[in-house]
């Protein structure tokens, strides 16, 4: 990462949560295979939010499967 881009805090991730979901839900509608959809920024930041929170934030990896069911 380039020194002058700014690292993200849990703060930073946690306001941007809804996004994230928004954006991961829209790669399983699109039909994205899971290696595709695990080297997208919103699952890298998803998962940051479920490792550092774990009580508050489900994995990236039951959300796609609950998106899944969804769909």
């Amino acid at each position: 990462m380039p020194s002058a881009a700014k690292e993200l805090t849990i703060g930073d991730l946690e306001a941007g949560f809804s996004a994230y979901c928004q954006a991961l839900r829209r790669l399983v509608a699109d039909g994205r295979d899971l290696d595709a959809i695990r080297r997208t920024v919103c699952w890298d930041y998803l998962n940051r939010l479920h490792t550092s929170l774990p009580q508050d934030y489900r994995s990236p990896d039951d959300l796609i499967q609950r998106y899944r069911r969804e769909a």
